[in-house]
Order: C-alpha cells, then structure tokens, then sequence
C-alpha cells in the first residue's frame, strides 16, 4: 500500500519520464485567486471574452466540474526550441513576429495525451482513481492552480514565472480523487522590478497583477473579432500573432530552457519570414500551412488583418503597396479591408516623407555645389 507522500512522489516521476519538465500537487481551494479573478471581470479587462465570465461556479469549485476532485496535478512543459531572446524579427519590421509558442505544432492534443497517459500509468500501478485531464480547454484557473503547486509564483504580468525556466511553458492539469500531499508555495520574487510593466508596447499591464486586455497584442491579434482600435495599431510594430515582450524582458527569462519537444519546433520558417510572404498566401495556403497550428484557429481575415496593420508599420516599398492594393480586390469583409486601407495610407505617407528627404537632400547638394562653383569663379 503506498503512503499519500510515497504515491505522490511516484506521480512525480512519471510525468518526469513522460517529458514534463516540472509536476506539482495542490488542493482545489483558491479563494485568492478567485478574487483576483472576479475583480479582473469587474473592470471589464477581459474585454470581449466572455467565455471568461461563464461557468464561475466551476472555476470556483473543480469538483464541479470534475465530481470528486480532491486534488490537481499540475505539469508545465517547455516549447523554446532555443533560449527566447528578442531577435531580428523584432529589429526588422519587414519580417513577421509571431509569439513563440505558436511557431510549432498546436500543445493542447500532445500535453492532454501526455495527461491522459500518467492517469492510465496511475491506473497500471493498480491504484483505483477517478481523474480528468485540462489542458486550456475548460473554465479552469490553471496558472492559480500551478502557482498553489509550487511551480512558480504569479508574476506582474499575470504570466507564471520559474525561478530557473522563466515563463516559456504550458500548463496542464489532471483533476484527481486521490489523496496526495500537496507542494508548498514558492516565494514571489517579482520584487521592486517593473520591466513587464514598463516595456509593454500598449501600456496593458495598467498596474502590477492587471493585465486589460483590450489593450494587450495578444488578445487583440488572437482573441479579438473586430477592428483593432487605430490609436494602438501603430504601437503593434510587426508583431502578428501575439507578443512575447512582457516575458522576454523578464530577468527570469534570461535563462529559459529549451525544449525537449520537436514538435514546438518552427514550421514553415515562421521564425524568420517577411511579412509580404505570408500577406500572399491564400486562405487554402493558410489552411493548409496551419493544419495542427493553434494560429488556424483565428481565421484568415483575422490573419490578414493583422499582417495589413504590420505592413502599414513597416518600410516602404513600391511593391508593398502594390500588394496591398491587389488584396483589396479580394473577397474580404469590409473590416479587413478598413486594416489594408490603413495600410496603404500609412505607406503612402512613408513615401511622401521619403521623397522630402530626398528633396531637401538634393537641394542641400545644389546649394553646396553652387557655393563651390562660385568659391572656384
């Protein structure tokens, strides 16, 4: 007969050696996060998400939604295939930036079949349970539940921080009736830093622990339906599919592990590919390029929308335009042809600052070679 300490431990184990980097235990009590979570509501920051207001009671009480959860394991998971630094993409605003847990496969089948197995390997240790497994796709408060598993401590940006991986993981969890002893917390050491805070190119995180959504790039490439507010498109640089900035200019990032996991790695050279390259792909293209990605799941409107507002960011180029202008003939909905209109004066703009430049250029050149001829006379 094993010890709740003996089986927890074991527990432990095998998700270790089925490739998670980290596994926790907790009760299912999370009355601080709970206010947490229905004063985030209040203040209207989870903008049009309104999945996030449904089903509290369940968020609130997992053995609802699991009946006879007693405990959470919670697992995190890697998906860097290289240590997250800010990269050429970022510097070249002709190429497209995408968040880099988007640039591989789809998580959410790979770490609940990962969940699903270490509950049948419970099972074969002739240990009778009742266990279910989330992984993103249920009312739960995951990062809540990591946080009381002793996986790391909630940060300033909302994000769950690691003292020796950072943030760039997933989380998943396997509701269970076992009894098991749960993990201590660990310390937040957030401290008197603010960098989250101060580099968010939209200003999200309105104060420590408070993200508004309807300002965050995340949210308004993936999650949001309609137009992007035009006061903050010129602050979405070429950032096209989320944005990675509150966690790469975390200190504890500086030194995030890499994954194990080939199928995080980039497809498609989406770590290092122009923004005009993916702006012509057809919506069968971007079916068929995003077959198991989680960026299928936004749409190719929202897809285009996105890249329109990115090139309206970017360098001018005649050929840019031209683009821009031939994607307007498509059969696209009149918001994301409002986005390519933007675009388009954007770079016209650009273009006509070009040409004063070079005006008063050649203009400086005249005068200079006047006074020389003249000084020669």
């Amino acid at each position: 007969m094993n010890s709740p300490k003996q089986l927890t431990d074991k527990i432990k184990a095998i998700a270790k050696s089925l490739g998670f980097d980290e596994c926790g235990v907790t009760q299912s009590n999370l009355k601080h996060h709970i206010e947490h979570y229905h004063q985030w509501l209040n203040n209207q920051f989870h903008g049009d998400m309104s999945y996030m207001e449904n089903n509290k009671e369940l968020r609130e009480n997992p053995a609802q939604l699991h009946p006879g959860t007693l405990y959470v394991i919670s697992v995190r998971l890697n998906y860097v295939s290289s240590p997250a630094k800010f990269t050429n993409t970022l510097v070249d605003s002709d190429k497209a930036n995408i968040s880099r847990y988007a640039l591989g496969r789809d998580y959410h089948k790979l770490m609940r079949k990962k969940l699903t197995t270490l509950g049948n390997e419970i099972q074969n240790l002739g240990i009778q349970h009742n266990s279910r497994a989330f992984v993103d796709s249920a009312p739960v408060l995951e990062r809540a539940f990591a946080e009381q598993a002793g996986l790391g401590w909630i940060g300033k940006n909302s994000m769950l921080l690691n003292e020796e991986s950072g943030s760039f993981f997933f989380l998943g969890e396997l509701f269970t009736d076992l009894t098991l002893i749960p993990d201590n917390l660990k310390p937040n050491q957030c401290g008197a830093c603010r960098s989250c805070l101060n580099f968010c190119p939209t200003g999200a995180i309105v104060e420590p622990y408070q993200v508004d959504a309807r300002r965050c790039i995340s949210y308004l490439t993936i999650e949001h339906h309609g137009a992007i507010p035009i006061e903050l498109r010129s602050k979405f640089g070429n950032r096209i599919y989320g944005c990675d900035d509150c966690q790469l200019v975390c200190p504890f990032n500086r030194e995030s592990q890499s994954t194990k996991e080939s199928d995080f790695k980039p497809r498609h050279s989406l770590d290092d590919i122009t923004l005009l390259e993916l702006f012509q792909w057809s919506e069968s293209q971007f079916l068929i390029n995003f077959e198991g990605s989680p960026i299928r799941r936004i749409g190719y409107e929202k897809w285009i929308r996105n890249i329109a507002i990115a090139l309206g960011n970017a360098s001018y180029h005649k050929s840019k335009l031209e683009k821009l202008q031939e994607k307007l003939n498509e059969p696209l909905s009149d918001m994301v042809k409002e986005h390519i209109q933007w675009a388009i004066n954007q770079l016209n703009k650009r273009k006509k600052e070009i040409k004063t430049v070079e005006n008063n250029s050649l203009a400086k050149l005249i005068r200079t070679t006047k006074k020389i001829v003249s000084h020669l006379d």
